[in-house]
């Protein structure tokens, strides 16, 4: 059974209301006095509440999906194989022949996740655009992370077909995971819609985790001997999307958003790369990076700790580095939110050439019912910043093939510099 399928959490429920019928039924007998007595009450009620426990963690993980299989709650991650990224037969529409190539950076992955996100385009790619289900595959990091990409209906348009498109990387909370991206912040079905009404340009939208080594939390910084989360989102994961979609090579046609955590890695990537990703948007975001108990050490020791940590605080960063040419949305709410006066102060802190805008409603919370009311700005916004790319797949250029599978937001204000 997968840790997330439905069955797994019938059977876990059915477990627990058996041993709370058991324990009702034995309880009696376990009434009398003496020390086996005693013992067998304590084990009984200690067995019943662990089944109770387990199967409504198991509903809140198939919900959310936290840990998307068995080998994740254990700290098993997949590793991935060696090889040379490899072209994979494909069709006039751009979809592969079903073959999954050994050595591409971008494989096709099972669609149990995707197939219970509701709202996902449907009927013809050309039409409604499609999402696929795939795994990135890390070169330098050797990470596999699942992603899911949303491909527009000019993606698919013989008008388009050697047209590349803009790129915005949705990045989840932690523990997080793309079903929440899809499911909950709605990443594709709000571009969707933007893009058919005519309010945000053809962009491809990947839906990714930055949570590489679960259950630990990197906080997408490159822990010393351990796993390099940034090297993965700022190098491995474009590198893979490149040779693979009909996507902008340049990084001012590259942006990456998230929520809680993966908007504050929206930023640090953003800051810290600008030559890969040249806007943001961070909803609900964090300054800097601090160690806890989820994160465990991720600055390691000895004389460069201070810097690297240094080098995760924003703030920091603003006030003793060059300040980077890059665009950034950040969003919180006035009342509802801790972050607020921290979102405050970093607007206050950035100077040109970078440019902030905010979205600062008077009432939010820590939540997707917050996060999808400010969706449609920050993509509107944050499309608006990214180059439309002028390169063309060549004519003799056959494209790799991908894995084919089957709220109202308030407008940004601009409250720092503009950079002309």
């Amino acid at each position: 059974m997968d840790l997330t399928s439905e069955t797994t959490v019938y059977v876990m429920a059915a477990l627990a209301a058996m041993c709370v019928a058991l324990l009702v039924w034995l309880w009696p007998r376990l009434a009398r006095q003496g020390l086996w007595q005693v013992l067998g009450r304590l084990a009984a009620v200690g067995v019943t509440q662990v089944t109770i426990i387990a199967a409504f963690a198991c509903w809140l993980n198939s919900s959310y999906q936290f840990f998307g299989s068995w080998g994740e709650l254990f700290g098993n991650v997949d590793t991935a194989p060696v090889g040379v990224t490899q072209a994979a037969a494909h069709n006039g529409d751009g979809t592969v022949t079903g073959v999954s190539v050994k050595g591409a950076l971008v494989q096709p992955a099972g669609d149990g996740q995707l197939s219970r996100v509701s709202g996902l385009p449907t009927g013809p790619a050309a039409v409604n655009g499609r999402v696929e289900s795939v795994k990135v595959i890390g070169r330098r990091t050797g990470v596999v992370d699942p992603a899911f990409v949303y491909l527009p209906p000019q993606y698919f348009q013989k008008a388009y077909h050697r047209q590349r498109f803009p790129v915005i990387v949705a990045l989840s909370g932690y523990p997080g995971s793309i079903f929440n991206l899809a499911q909950y912040l709605r990443v594709s079905q709000t571009a969707g819609e933007l893009q058919k009404s005519g309010q945000m340009q053809p962009t491809v939208m990947v839906m990714i985790r930055p949570t590489i080594a679960p259950p630990r939390d990197t906080e997408c910084v490159n822990v010393p001997g351990g796993p390099q989360a940034e090297t993965f989102l700022a190098k491995d994961l474009p590198d893979a999307l490149k040779p693979t979609y009909r996507v902008g090579h340049d990084a001012s046609s590259w942006g990456v958003m998230g929520y809680s955590s993966g908007g504050s890695c929206a930023l640090q990537l953003t800051m810290r790369n600008p030559h890969v990703y040249t806007t943001a948007g961070a909803l609900s975001p964090d300054y800097e990076v601090r160690d806890d108990p989820t994160t465990g050490n991720l600055f390691g020791s000895g004389l460069g700790r201070v810097n690297r940590i240094n080098g995760h605080d924003l703030m920091w960063r603003l006030k003793h580095l060059p300040v980077p040419q890059v665009s950034v949305l950040v969003a919180d709410s006035k009342h509802g939110e801790r972050g607020y006066l921290q979102t405050l102060a970093f607007i206050k802190a950035v100077k040109a050439p970078m440019r902030a805008v905010s979205i600062l409603p008077d009432h939010g919370s820590h939540n997707f019912p917050t996060w999808v009311r400010e969706m449609p700005a920050t993509l509107k916004w944050m499309n608006q910043q990214l180059t439309f790319p002028q390169d063309v797949v060549p004519r003799h250029h056959h494209k790799p093939g991908h894995a084919s599978v089957r709220a109202s937001g308030a407008e940004p204000s601009e409250t720092a510099t503009k950079h002309r």
